[in-house]
C-alpha cells in the first residue's frame, strides 16, 4: 500500500540518492518529525507506567477497539481522528468500570470487550463502500498525513499529561508499586486510576494516525521495556523511556522517508531493533563482568 500519495515521485528520488538534506526540506517530513518527537515523548512517558502497572493489554484493547471509531467516522463522513478521541476515551473508562464492578480477572474482561469491539469494527468496515484510503491509513499509520490540528492535539495531550503525572509523581510511583499502601496513605487511588486511563486513551487516539491501530500498543510498550533494561531506578527509567521513544520515532520517520515505507511499521521496527540491540548488549556485558 502506498501511503505517500502526491509525494511519491519525490520520495523515490530521495530514496535513490539518499539525500537527507533534501528529505528534511519537505514540509510534510518536517511536520512528521515534530509529530514523531511529540508522540515519542508521550509514548515513552506513559509507557513507563503502562509496563510497570501491567496495562499493556489494556492499551492493546483500546487501540484495537478504536477501529470502531475509525469505521464510524468513515461511514458518517466525519474526520476519523475526531471520532477516535471521544470513542477511545469513553471506551477506556467503560472498560475500567467493568473491571472494577465484576469478579472476573481483568484480562478476561479485556478479552471479552476487545473481541466484541473488534467484531463490531469489522462489521462496520464491511459496510464501507468505495475508497477506503482513510481507513487503511489509520490501520497501518500515515504520519505524512499529520496536519497542524494533529500536532496541536498531541501537544495538548503531552502537556496535560506531563503536568498531571509530574505534579503527582510521588503518588503515581506509590500507586504503581503498591496500590494498597497508597490507599492507606490517603492517595485517591480510584481518581488517579481513572485519570490515567483517560490520559492513556487520549494518547492512543493521537498516536494511531502515526503508527496505526495494529501497532499502537508496541509504540507504548517497546520504548519503556528498552529503558527498563537499562535502568531500574524509576526516575532514570522514566527519562530513558522518553529519550528512547522520541529518538526511535524520529529515526523511524527517516527510515520511512528514505526507503518509501509505511510510517507505523518503520517506527515500530526501529524500536524493536533497538530493544534487541540493548538486550544483547546488556546480556553480553553482564556475562563479561
Amino acid at each position: 500500500m502506498n501511503l505517500f500519495n502526491d509525494c511519491q515521485i519525490n520520495w523515490l528520488a530521495i530514496a535513490s540518492s539518499n539525500d537527507l538534506l533534501e528529505l528534511l526540506q519537505l514540509a510534510s517530513i518536517q511536520r512528521a518529525i515534530v509529530g514523531a518527537a511529540l508522540m515519542g515523548i508521550l509514548g515513552g512517558m506513559l509507557g513507563s507506567f503502562v509496563t510497570l502497572r501491567q496495562l499493556s493489554f489494556f492499551s492493546h484493547a483500546v487501540g484495537h477497539a478504536a477501529l470502531v471509531g475509525v469505521a464510524l467516522g468513515v461511514l458518517l463522513q466525519i474526520n476519523p481522528t475526531l471520532m477516535l478521541l471521544p470513542f477511545t476515551l469513553v471506551f477506556g473508562v467503560i472498560v475500567l468500570y467493568f473491571i472494577d464492578k465484576t469478579d472476573l480477572a481483568s484480562d478476561s474482561v479485556l478479552s471479552i470487550v476487545l473481541s466484541g469491539a473488534l467484531a463490531i469494527g469489522l462489521i462496520l468496515t464491511s459496510l464501507i463502500k468505495g475508497y477506503r484510503g482513510n481507513l487503511m491509513a489509520v490501520l497501518f499509520g500515515d504520519i505524512l498525513a499529520i496536519d497542524t490540528t494533529d500536532l496541536i492535539l498531541t501537544l495538548l495531550v503531552l502537556v496535560g499529561g506531563s503536568i498531571f503525572l509530574l505534579s503527582t509523581l510521588r503518588q503515581q510511583i506509590l500507586l504503581t508499586l503498591n496500590p494498597d499502601v497508597a490507599q492507606v496513605q490517603g492517595v485517591p487511588v480510584q481518581f488517579y486510576r481513572y485519570a490515567f486511563v483517560v490520559l492513556l486513551s487520549l494518547a492512543v487516539a493521537v498516536a494511531i494516525k502515526a503508527v496505526g491501530v495494529l501497532l499502537v500498543n508496541a509504540f507504548l510498550v517497546i520504548p519503556a521495556s528498552t529503558a527498563k533494561l537499562m535502568s531500574h531506578h524509576f526516575s532514570r527509567f522514566l527519562v530513558m523511556s522518553v529519550i528512547v521513544g522520541s529518538i526511535s520515532s524520529i529515526a523511524g520517520i527517516m527510515v520511512s522517508g528514505l526507503f518509501n515505507l509505511a510510517s507505523g511499521p518503520s517506527i515500530v521496527l526501529v524500536q524493536f531493533l533497538l530493544f534487541v540491540a540493548v538486550f544483547v548488549w546488556f546480556k553480553f556485558s553482564l556475562k563479561a563482568a
